[in-house]
């Protein structure tokens, strides 16, 4: 019989698929899976904060500005994944330093910036997202970024710099068994 069981980087990002699902976000749906020691101790999809109206409801700011996708995010009603996933974690008492994050996107800037300081440790995403300074502050800091493929999500690759830069690496990381 045939073993047809995800390797854990794969079951994690499938994970963090099926939250992007809660999103209520008209431009983009995110999710975001914080994992240590292979156990899932929070997760956030980009939406309002809770008891406000959604964007479903109301409408996208960012739109009606024409607002591009990675620039002023303070002018969005909604918290991004990463956000709701770490005040998740604190809200609970839950500590995630030396976790990992497992997100649909890559974080923006200010979602990277709470990343390193909230002791994440490694950053697994599948797409991109228009944030060159979030790739400086990435590159700045000890946060290992690895991009996973969606077609072949049983082995992620090792990044630090920008996805268009395809397959150079400012360092190379060791792949750990997800």
């Amino acid at each position: 019989m045939k073993n047809h069981r995800p390797d854990w980087g794969s079951y994690f990002m499938e994970i963090a698929r099926i939250v992007s699902m809660r999103s209520t976000c008209l431009r983009r749906n995110v999710g975001a899976v914080i994992v240590k020691d292979k156990r899932i101790l929070a997760t956030g999809y980009n939406g309002a904060p809770s008891g406000l109206k959604h964007c479903l409801e109301v409408s996208c700011l960012r739109e009606k500005l024409k607002i591009a996708p990675g620039e002023r995010h303070e002018l969005c009603r909604g918290l991004h994944a990463e956000q709701n996933a770490i005040i998740q974690a604190a809200y609970h008492g839950v500590s995630i330093n030396g976790a990992d994050l497992y997100c649909t996107h890559l974080p923006c800037s200010i979602c990277i910036k709470m990343l390193i300081n909230a002791g994440i440790r490694e950053v697994y995403y599948e797409e991109g997202y228009p944030d060159e300074l979030s790739l400086s502050l990435i590159e700045e800091s000890d946060i290992v970024l690895k991009r996973i493929d969606r077609a072949k999500t049983a082995k992620p690759s090792a990044r630090r710099t920008s996805p268009a830069s395809k397959g150079r690496t400012k360092r190379k990381t060791t792949l750990r068994n997800t």
